[in-house]
């Protein structure tokens, strides 16, 4: 098999229409549905796993320890993102080949597969992270199955073990190095950084006996079940670093859900959400990948060239570098500039733990 580096290739919103009927897309979002419908009414706990999972989890942990091996920098005056985590990430760009000599030998492979996995880690330029970096990580997965590395009978495992770990590193990620949520509006409402462990944390409570949506707002069940449930384990990160309010001000989409009788509900509109708000989303696409195992012929090629300091095109930019010098489209972030632009968002982390460092009280945290 002839492999190939992954690149970007959705500018327009036309290349974006392009993509949303595309064979690549019906790939990926059958993917996150069938792992969706692997966990319903399963809890995380320990399972037996596979040799190449067990590889994989192996691989989370190592990078678990690299973050405790490289401290953040003193920054005490800032809230915004810690620049040891270019460190961070800079050395699993050095060593991507050994990371992953467990589960693929062939360099070429490597080339194509690696990118996704250390695109799924946020931004380096701007240190920053949301819910592209997340799709990257389960495109990661998607290319170790089609390399046979991982099949269907993994699935279970792969969400409640590999994507639980991940997870978990993401959370480390963002507390020790404080990364920014890429954009303003914290995922809709539901989170500054994650989309799917609410659509797999639903997918987990369908049918539970005791535990309904409107049980967010019961701080005994998230405390005792929120290590079983990834949703609920959500809704306790987002307490534990939004102090200063109640759910209903800080995530009124999450208090709107909780509405909801049934779980089934939630995780319906979590995937219809998922499908407009993520994967419908022009200034999250733009930084989705295409090579040999998820082609895409849409688009245009090699589009970081064109991209501005934030990592967006823009519109101003067309005069300077134009995709088609007779073309009057106007692209990306002149039809619908995404809200991170020239707007850096400081981390409810950061302002968490100035606040608890310095004693003085409560800090305003913009969730606007």
């Amino acid at each position: 098999m002839s492999f190939q580096p992954p690149v970007k290739r959705i500018i327009t919103k036309e290349h974006l229409e392009d993509f949303l009927v595309s064979d690549a897309y019906t790939l990926f979002i059958d993917y996150i549905l069938r792992l969706n419908e692997s966990v319903k009414g399963q809890k995380i706990e320990d399972m037996s796993v596979s040799e190449n999972v067990s590889h994989i989890l192996i691989l989370l942990d190592t990078l678990s320890q690299w973050v405790t091996d490289i401290p953040p920098v003193e920054n005490e005056k800032s809230r915004f993102g810690n620049p040891s985590f270019r460190v961070f990430y800079d050395k699993v760009q050095q060593n991507i080949e050994d990371l992953m000599r467990p589960l693929i030998k062939e360099k070429e492979a490597v080339e194509e597969v690696g990118q996704y996995l250390l695109d799924s880690f946020g931004n380096r330029r701007r240190i920053d992270y949301g819910t592209g970096h997340e799709a990257n990580f389960m495109v990661w997965l998607l290319c170790l199955e089609k390399l046979n590395l991982l099949n269907q009978e993994d699935d279970k495992a792969v969400v409640l073990c590999v994507f639980v770990k991940y997870i978990d590193l993401m959370r480390k990620l963002q507390f020790e190095y404080w990364l920014e949520p890429a954009g303003s509006h914290g995922v809709w409402g539901l989170d500054d950084y994650h989309f799917l462990p609410f659509l797999f944390g639903s997918s987990q409570l369908i049918d539970h006996k005791y535990i309904r949506p409107k049980s967010i707002h019961d701080a005994d069940i998230v405390g005792e079940f929120f290590p079983s449930y990834m949703y609920l384990s959500c809704i306790h990160f987002i307490n534990t670093v939004k102090t200063t309010a109640s759910l209903r001000w800080h995530s009124p989409m999450l208090d709107d859900i909780s509405a909801c009788k049934l779980w089934s509900k939630v995780n319906s509109g979590m995937i219809k959400m998922y499908k407009a708000e993520v994967l419908g989303k022009l200034p999250i696409m733009q930084h989705f990948m295409f090579g040999s195992l998820i082609p895409f012929d849409g688009g245009v090629m090699q589009t970081d060239s064109l991209m501005d300091d934030c990592g967006h095109f823009h519109a101003h930019m067309q005069n300077e570098t134009s995709l088609n010098s007779s073309s009057s489209e106007v692209y990306a972030l002149g039809q619908e500039p995404p809200p991170c632009c020239g707007i850096p968002v400081p981390s409810a982390i950061a302002a968490a733990a100035l606040r608890n460092k310095s004693g003085t009280g409560l800090r305003t945290i913009p969730f606007d």
